[in-house]
């Protein structure tokens, strides 16, 4: 049952993986599991070895917790592999509600990160907090870029989205949207291009293997300031996911498709004025609002359960 339990939020990880501007990293913060997915992908390093010499394969896979990170990364990779043409579906059909269920539920993951910080709030951790929150909506307002999708690009991309994907607020999809590799990655997921899949897992396995390392040692150290920053950073990324935008570029994705370049954030109002649709203001509160239940209700149950 545990291991279903960590399959449906591998799920969840996977989903928010999908959509540009959220991150896997914020599923695993608010469902409880993210100081046990750092500290097992921490394990995963060259004293492995010594301990499948002293206590053989059953011993190794049990010291890095390999029954959880299975049951986990197979709930994440079956929900890219799935829901990858939904989400997209979703995205481009029906954008406001879907974007406002995210809002919601970054609102409401800065509520329950603020609620772990033990310590109080000095004056540098308050410095953490806004440096996040500046640095998360610096890169949300950098220009895409137009990287070419070869092999070399698609390794670094992967190894680069992968330290987004496991830090809560930075979305790993909008990295690759940045670098313009998103649409190549996604197109390789809805198509199974084994290729640029391998490729794009292979640089997403190292650079996971070493940024766990030093993000598992701040969060020992200092713990308290690196949630602030953390916290920071998913506030700084709520630009980005606001639902009701106007498209100012357009540029061609790999499969000849027009999709938004730069966008500007508007009041529904404004929205509705500028491109005639409804603002469906009453939709997205309902989905912000069902996002901001979920999670407490997650929250609430998660601290019902026995500790081991």
């Amino acid at each position: 049952m545990n291991y279903l339990l960590t399959y449906l939020k591998g799920l969840a990880m996977g989903a928010a993986d999908v959509v540009p501007g959220v991150s896997g990293g914020t599923i695993a913060f608010i469902t409880g599991i993210y100081d046990k997915l750092l500290e097992s992908i921490r394990r995963i390093n060259p004293t492995l070895w010594s301990v499948y010499r002293q206590h053989g394969l059953k011993g190794a896979i049990a010291h890095i917790n390999g029954a959880f990170l299975l049951s986990l990364f197979a709930g994440v990779l079956t929900s890219i592999f799935t829901l990858a043409k939904l989400i997209s579906w979703l995205l481009s059909h029906h954008p406001i509600p879907v974007w406002s269920f995210f809002f919601g539920l970054i609102v409401v993951s800065v509520y329950h990160m603020l609620r772990q910080v033990r310590g109080g709030f000095s004056a540098a951790r308050i410095g953490l907090f806004v440096m996040g929150v500046l640095f998360a909506w610096l890169i949300t307002v950098i220009n895409p870029g137009q990287v070419e999708a070869s092999y070399l690009n698609i390794f670094l991309g992967g190894a680069i989205a992968i330290c987004a994907m496991i830090l809560p607020g930075i979305s790993g999809s909008f990295i690759l949207l940045l670098l313009g590799l998103y649409p190549a990655v996604l197109g390789a997921a809805k198509n199974l291009q084994l290729d640029i899949l391998g490729c794009f897992a292979v640089g997403a396995v190292l650079g996971l293997l070493s940024f766990s390392h030093l993000l598992s040692l701040l969060l020992k150290r200092f713990r308290d300031g690196t949630l602030v920053f953390l916290t920071g950073l998913m506030l700084g990324t709520l630009g980005k996911i606001w639902p009701w935008k106007q498209t100012l570029s357009w540029r061609t994705n790999s499969h000849g498709e027009q999709v938004p370049l730069h966008q500007q954030n508007l009041s529904p109002w404004g929205y509705e004025q500028v491109s005639g649709n409804e603002h469906q203001l009453l939709l997205a509160i309902g989905c912000a609002v069902a996002a901001i239940v979920l999670v407490l209700a997650l929250d609430y149950f998660s601290s019902r359960q026995p500790t081991r």
